[in-house]
C-alpha cells in the first residue's frame, strides 16, 4: 500500500526538521499563505445619493477607506483616538513623547533625522496595494536590506557564544549537505529516485551549488572561501595573495540550529526587493493624512456605538476623558478599531459579531530603538543594513538601511521579540528594558556599552490605542466569514480582518474589500 501523507503531516515533518521559517515557506507553497490579492484601484460606480459613512479609526485602513469613499461621492467623517493619524504606521523621532499604559513616559532624544519604527518597518515587493498607494500619494521609497551575508547568526550555546557571520554558516551548511548528498548518490542510494542522466546532472549541480572539489568534498580552499570568506582577503601589491579560511565543524553547525535562520529571506514575504519610506514609516500615514485630514476629528475616544434600521450613532469624548460626551451620526459605520479595544466598548453588534470580537487575543511584541554615538557596525564590522539573529531574548538586531557611512549618531533596531519573551519585557519599566537590551546586545557587539547614547522601547500590550500588536485568530475558519459580514449598518476592516495579519497590506486590502461590499449594498440594497 502506498502511503500518501496528508497536508498536516507534510507540514509537521517540515516544521520538525527545519523550524518555523521552513514551515511558513511550506504553508505558502501549499496554499495557506499568499501574496496580496490587489489587482489595482477599486472602482465604486453609481451614485450613493448623499449617504454618509462614519469611520472609526484613522489608521491606514480608515484613511484609505475615506479616500475612496469621498471620491465616490459619500459624505465621510473619521473619529480618531490619537492626536495624529496613522495608527500602527508610526515613527518615533527626536522631540517625540510617548506615554504607555502604567504612566511610563519616554522622551525621545535621538539626533535630528534619526528615528525608529515601533510598528511596521518594511514593505515586501508583493504588497501591491500599499506600493500602489505610495506611488499615487508620492511617498518616496528606498530599499530595505533584509538579508546581509556579513551580518551575524548568534547562539549563546554554540561556538563559545561567538557570533558567526551569516555567510560562514550559509556556505558551510550548504557545502556539507551537498557533500553528503553527493556521497549518497555515488553509493547508489538514489538509484531508484533518479535516472542515470539525472544522476549525472545532480552530481554536477551539487558540485556547483555546494562549492565541492573534484572528489565532491567540501574542504578548506579557494573555492569554498569564495563563498564563506577568506582568512586573509585578496588585495593588491606584494602581500596581495589571499589565504583560504577553515570551514566550521558541521556537527557544531547542526547542533547550533543556526541553520534555521538561513531561509528567512527566502520566504515570499521577505524576498528582495523590500522597501521602506525615506525618513520613516509614518511618511505613508502623513501622505494619506494630507488627502483626508480635513475629515478627521482627533483625540476622540469612542464610548458607545448604537445602530438601528436607519443608521448609526457613535458617542465619544476626549481621549483623556475630558469634556462632555458628543455624538456623531451616519447612515453606515466602518469600524477599524482593533478588537482588543472594541471589545471594551458598549456596541450594538450581533451575537455572532460580538463573539468574534470578544474572542480575539492580540499578539505581544516589543521593539527597541537604540541610538549609538557612531556607526560601529559599519566602521568596525562592515555591516551595511540587514539583520543579525540571536537566541537571546532580543531575538534580532536590524541595522539601518539608510545613511550609510555617515558620521555621528545612528539608530539600530536593537531587538524585536514576540509572545512570552515580549511579555517579560512588558512587565518591566522602560529603563529596565533598555538595560537588558544593551546587556544582550553586548554579547554580539562588545561596543554597545561604550557607544550607547539613548534609547526607547515600545511594548505593544501597553500601547493605549491597540493593547497588542495585531489580532490573533483562534478559529479563523469558523469565524472569519462572520467578521467580514455587514452587521446591520456596521462593517469591520483592518489588518485583523485579513489573511495578512500585522501587515499594512492586510489593513488596506481589508478596507478596500469592505468599501466595495458596502458600496454594493448602498447602490443595490
Amino acid at each position: 500500500m502506498i502511503y500518501h501523507p496528508t497536508r498536516r503531516a507534510i507540514l509537521s515533518m517540515i516544521g520538525a526538521a527545519a523550524g518555523t521559517s521552513a514551515m511558513y515557506a511550506a504553508m505558502t507553497s501549499l496554499g495557506h499563505a499568499a501574496q496580496s490579492p490587489y489587482k489595482g484601484p477599486i472602482r465604486l460606480e453609481g451614485d450613493p445619493k448623499g449617504a454618509k459613512v462614519l469611520i472609526l479609526g484613522a489608521g491606514l485602513a480608515g484613511m484609505a477607506a475615506a479616500l475612496e469613499l469621498r471620491a465616490a461621492g459619500y459624505h465621510v467623517e473619521i473619529l480618531e483616538y490619537r492626536e495624529k493619524a496613522g495608527g500602527r504606521c508610526w515613527t518615533l523621532r527626536s522631540g517625540d513623547t510617548y506615554t504607555e499604559l502604567g504612566g511610563f513616559t519616554q522622551n525621545v532624544d535621538f539626533a535630528e533625522g534619526n528615528y525608529i519604527n515601533p510598528g511596521p518597518w518594511r514593505i515586501p515587493y508583493n504588497h501591491h496595494a500599499l506600493l500602489d498607494y505610495c506611488r499615487r500619494l508620492g511617498v518616496t521609497l528606498e530599499p530595505f536590506i533584509q538579508q546581509n551575508h556579513n551580518a551575524y547568526l548568534h547562539s549563546s550555546k554554540a561556538f563559545g557564544g561567538k557570533p558567526m557571520r551569516f555567510r560562514e554558516i550559509d556556505a558551510d551548511f550548504r557545502g556539507n549537505i551537498s557533500e553528503l548528498l553527493a556521497k549518497a548518490t555515488n553509493a547508489g542510494a538514489l538509484d531508484e529516485a533518479v535516472t542515470p542522466t539525472d544522476r549525472e546532472a545532480l552530481m554536477a549541480s551539487l558540485k556547483y551549488y555546494g562549492a565541492l572539489d573534484d572528489e565532491f568534498n567540501y574542504l578548506k580552499g579557494d573555492h569554498s572561501s569564495e563563498y564563506r570568506g577568506w582568512a586573509k582577503w585578496p588585495g593588491g601589491g606584494a602581500s596581495a595573495r589571499p589565504e583560504p579560511s577553515e570551514p566550521l565543524d558541521f556537527a557544531a553547525i547542526l547542533q547550533s540550529r543556526l541553520w534555521n535562520k538561513l531561509v528567512d529571506a527566502d520566504l515570499v514575504e521577505f524576498q528582495e526587493t523590500m522597501f521602506q519610506p525615506v525618513g520613516g514609516m509614518d511618511r505613508i500615514a502623513v501622505a494619506f493624512e494630507k488627502q483626508v485630514g480635513d475629515l478627521i476629528k482627533y483625540n476622540c475616544k469612542v464610548t458607545e456605538i448604537r445602530q438601528n434600521d436607519e443608521g448609526v450613532t457613535v458617542t465619544y469624548m476626549g481621549s483623556d476623558g475630558s469634556g462632555e460626551p458628543r455624538t456623531a451620526t451616519a447612515d453606515w459605520c466602518l469600524c477599524t478599531i482593533p478588537f482588543s479595544i472594541l471589545s471594551q466598548i458598549d456596541a450594538d453588534l450581533s451575537a455572532e459579531m460580538k463573539g468574534v470580537v470578544d474572542s480575539m487575543p492580540y499578539a505581544a511584541s516589543v521593539k527597541f530603538g537604540l541610538e549609538f554615538k557612531r556607526r560601529f557596525w559599519e566602521q568596525d564590522e562592515a555591516i551595511y543594513g540587514g539583520i543579525t539573529y540571536t537566541d537571546l531574548p532580543i531575538t534580532l538586531i536590524s541595522y539601518p538601511s539608510t545613511g550609510y557611512q555617515s558620521d555621528g549618531p545612528a539608530v539600530l533596531l536593537g531587538g524585536y521579540a514576540w509572545d512570552a519573551i515580549a511579555n517579560q519585557f512588558t512587565s518591566m519599566s522602560p529603563e529596565e528594558r533598555l538595560k537588558w537590551a544593551i546587556e544582550y546586545g553586548t554579547h554580539i557587539h562588545p561596543q554597545y556599552p561604550q557607544e550607547f547614547k539613548t534609547g526607547v522601547s515600545v511594548v505593544w500590550h501597553r500601547v493605549p490605542w491597540t493593547l497588542g500588536c495585531y489580532g490573533l485568530w483562534r478559529e479563523r475558519e469558523a469565524n472569519y466569514d462572520k467578521a467580514t459580514r455587514i452587521d446591520g449598518r456596521i462593517l469591520m476592516a483592518g489588518e485583523h480582518i485579513s489573511y495578512l495579519p500585522g501587515w499594512m497590506e492586510g489593513a488596506i486590502t481589508s478596507t478596500l474589500d469592505a468599501v466595495s461590499r458596502l458600496h454594493d449594498r448602498v447602490i443595490n440594497g
